[in-house]
């Protein structure tokens, strides 16, 4: 945004949300021009912070008059660059709509504001009973979640985001504020109409600001029982998976860690797991069914040669045992202090999943890769964490060389190039792959029906 241009607008952004919603500062403009990933930082020329969503509209009108881009910025916790303004612009902080709006018990729902995060959210459900399951492991902001299609370990049970969203609120381009399932609708089902809502959902942005959702709760469970066990095999680890779902176990979470990550974590956290292919599990429900559910699988497992088996029953217990797999990515990073982490994301179906494990950590010896894997094998989804020197050219480029032929390969096998972190700005060539050209091109014409002018989050998706 050029400088004269900047005069012009400033005033009037300031006129919406005041003196303190508004900064030019280039330490703040850097904080919003970044996320977790490795791209590099992108700070836009303004950041303001709407209070409601009459102030998101008021301002999306603003830019939109002045063709400024809009980036939306939760909590700058995503994985794929997807704040990042790369053809500059302003960027909308949203932390300061942070109210959870409606909690409806007996319909096992709840709306919220764009700053609500899912650790704030369940804080808040703390007496009620009930509980938002959706964990993508870092403190997000639930629309920021619904912006990304997020998931993590709990969606083998409970879906991911797309499963979970009922309705949003959505600020478009030109400041037009609309309801994807009808003004204050949340039903848990619905023929009336396009599916507004799902188009939203994954939509990182490049559709509209999300400035409200309403989202499915619930029931806190009875009783949860976690398990580790390994195996011999990446083989028998998953053949575990497969036959425990097929013998329609309800499990709540079925997570793979590979040797080398198993390795790390024993290292970071002081443990003395078996270095093997290891499954980490977590059973929700009653007491009575919890006993069920673990005589199963404690079955299914040993059949596949899995053996050392740890179960925790108390909070206190479960808590150290998941321990290791929270804390894989700090693991992965104390292989090579200094260095930074990548986390790939590719998700297969099952029964191509140890096949492309298998041939990824082929790769990964062949190339001189440091990448420990991590995976909700539930639903074929896992992440290499690659732990690379930023500073070493060849390294880097090693890497980026082998994050394509990953995603290609788990394309080659009917798979798709991000499960659960988004396209944002690494994989648009990769999804371009994945949908082909006739559905790219519905994508655009849908991107410029909603937004001609290009607006929401250019360069990111498509």
């Amino acid at each position: 945004m050029i400088e004269s241009g900047l005069e012009r607008v400033i005033p009037a952004f300031r006129s919406v949300c005041g003196e303190d919603g508004v900064s030019l500062s280039e330490a703040v403009r850097e904080q919003h021009g970044r996320d977790e990933s490795v791209h590099r930082c992108c700070p836009p020329d303004v950041v303001v912070w709407p209070r409601s969503v009459e102030e998101v509209s008021a301002l999306a009108k603003i830019c939109h008059h002045h063709c400024l881009p809009i980036i939306p910025f939760g909590t700058g916790t995503g994985l794929e660059g997807g704040v990042g303004a790369v053809e500059g612009g302003v960027c909308f902080s949203l932390r300061n709509m942070d109210r959870v709006l409606d909690v409806h018990q007996e319909d096992f729902d709840v709306t919220v504001e764009p700053g609500v995060t899912r650790k704030a959210l369940n804080s808040y459900l703390r007496d009620t009973g009930l509980w938002f399951p959706v964990d993508p492991g870092a403190d997000a902001s639930l629309c920021g979640m619904a912006a990304t299609s997020a998931s993590g370990t709990n969606a083998v049970r409970y879906g991911t985001m797309r499963e979970n969203v009922l309705n949003l609120e959505v600020v478009l381009a030109d400041g037009t504020i609309i309801h994807t399932a009808g003004r204050g609708r949340r039903t848990r089902k619905t023929s009336a109409g396009y599916n507004l809502t799902n188009l939203f959902v994954g939509s990182e942005g490049t559709l509209g600001l999300i400035t409200k959702t309403t989202l499915r709760l619930y029931g806190v469970p009875e009783a949860m029982v976690s398990a580790v066990c390994t195996f011999p095999s990446v083989q028998a680890a998953v053949d575990s998976t497969v036959q425990v779902l097929q013998a329609g176990v309800p499990i709540a979470r079925i997570e793979f860690l590979d040797d080398v990550m198993i390795d790390a974590c024993n290292r970071f956290n002081s443990l003395s797991y078996p270095v093997a292919p290891t499954l980490f599990l977590e059973f929700h429900g009653s007491e009575k069914s919890l006993e069920e559910q673990v005589t199963v699988t404690e079955e299914i497992t040993r059949d596949n040669s899995g053996s050392d088996f740890n179960w925790a029953r108390d909070a206190e217990t479960r808590g150290r045992l998941w321990k290791a797999r929270h804390d894989a990515w700090y693991a992965a990073l104390a292989l090579r202090p200094g260095c930074k982490a990548y986390s790939t994301d590719v998700c297969v179906p099952l029964s191509h999943l140890p096949q492309i494990i298998v041939e990824t950590k082929e790769d990964l010896v062949l190339n001189r890769l440091t990448g420990p894997i991590a995976g909700h094998v539930g639903d074929g989804n896992f992440h290499c964490i690659m732990v690379m020197d930023p500073n070493d050219q060849d390294e880097v480029t090693r890497v980026q060389e082998f994050t394509e032929r990953l995603a290609r390969r788990a394309l080659a096998l009917d798979g798709t190039c991000t499960g659960e972190h988004g396209v944002g700005l690494g994989k648009r060539a990769l999804l371009r792959e994945e949908m082909g050209p006739m559905a790219i091109e519905v994508m655009q014409g849908l991107k410029a029906t909603l937004d001609p002018k290009n607006l929401m989050n250019p360069g990111k998706v498509l």
